[in-house]
């Protein structure tokens, strides 16, 4: 079975590709031909994931799936969230002294820490949801194809450490340390991380799913 997964990121693609095995070709947005920005602008990951995936569906008329994922910090109202990746970027929106750009990891990360100071409530979680669009068939008249919308979510709990620990990983890993361990996610290493993370249980899921389509 030839899927499309919503990305170029070649982390993921391996990730992806190791957990659904060779029965299932995982092919990237540059393997279809799609450069193009696919806009992320939903209020929840559930809104992003769908967006992304209904856009390769309607461009390219292949099953295909995509992801979003955010870090909820509990005494932070559940924040950042959806806007994990660009969070500094807001704050410096309200500061036009600052100039922060999306997806500056060690930005994000100080603001976090800065926003949470002294707070001992640390509870955090990772979430990543997964929306998988199928094409099942087409409509009799042939005026459009008939399609199965699913999604898929993974969570793992943990605290957010006062300072950032750890070489290894991306994004907020060097101030996650997840429940159950006594490492972030920055010291624990990829293969670990791997396998426990939020991002691998949705991913099981998705796995599990198309496994028992293809019996």
């Amino acid at each position: 079975m030839k899927i499309v997964f919503a990305t170029n990121n070649q982390h993921k693609l391996e990730e992806i590709r190791s957990i659904l095995g060779p029965q299932f070709e995982v092919v990237s947005l540059n393997d279809i031909g799609c450069h193009e920005d696919i806009p992320e602008t939903g209020q929840t990951l559930e809104e992003n994931a769908l967006m992304k995936a209904q856009y390769v569906y309607d461009h390219y008329h292949v099953s295909c799936f995509a992801d979003d994922t955010g870090l909820e910090v509990e005494a932070l109202n559940g924040a950042p969230g959806v806007y994990s990746a660009r969070y500094a970027a807001l704050e410096s929106v309200a500061i036009p002294s600052q100039h922060t750009l999306s997806h500056d990891s060690e930005a994000n990360m100080d603001r976090l820490l800065r926003e949470l100071g002294n707070n001992n409530n640390r509870k955090a979680r990772f979430r990543t949801v997964i929306a998988l669009i199928e094409k099942k068939d087409v409509c009799p008249c042939g005026c459009t194809s008939i399609k199965n919308v699913t999604q898929f979510e993974g969570i793992v709990n943990g605290e957010i450490i006062r300072e950032k620990r750890g070489g290894e990983g991306f994004g907020y890993d060097p101030i996650f340390q997840p429940e159950g361990y006594d490492k972030t996610f920055a010291e624990l290493g990829n293969d670990i991380k791997n396998h426990i993370s939020h991002r691998a249980r949705a991913t099981q899921k998705l796995a599990e799913y198309l496994k028992r389509g293809k019996k």
